[in-house]
């Protein structure tokens, strides 16, 4: 298994640090834990991510994904902040529960070049996925 090179703490005050705009207008996605090639977020309810018929919407889901993969990412690599997305899919699989999301990222592969993932999302308090993400990220030479 490979070693973190950013536990918890540093991953968080990395994302703050260089993503200042992730907590505007409201409660941002927080990094509960990162593990060897994993990660675990949530995202706090807040009616700035709802849609209407009082669901959260799908931009919301996504973005927390994509959080998630990168956060997985840099636990193993290390605060590179032009580790970018290029790709992202996603499966909605039903509709949220009105409350905090949590998403469990799992790095399939971490190569020198590409990162490849999926994302497992869950309404808090429920067991049920409510959406699955695959994504791909490009890393900058290290």
């Amino acid at each position: 298994m490979p070693s973190l090179m950013m536990d918890r703490d540093a991953v968080a005050a990395f994302l703050d640090e260089v993503f200042p705009q992730i907590h505007h207008g409201g409660p941002g996605p927080v990094v509960e834990s990162v593990g060897p090639l994993t990660a675990t977020m949530r995202l706090p309810y807040h009616e700035r991510h709802l849609r209407p018929g009082g669901t959260l919407s799908g931009p919301a889901m996504m973005g927390l994904a994509d959080v998630a993969l990168y956060v997985a990412i840099l636990a193993q690599i290390g605060p590179v902040a032009l580790a970018v997305t290029t790709n992202l899919s996603f499966n909605f699989m039903r509709k949220p529960a009105q409350a905090d999301l949590l998403a469990e990222a799992r790095l399939l592969k971490l190569g020198r070049s590409l990162a490849v993932g999926e994302v497992l999302i869950r309404s808090a308090g429920g067991d049920d996925l409510v959406c699955h993400a695959t994504g791909t990220y490009a890393l900058p030479p290290r």
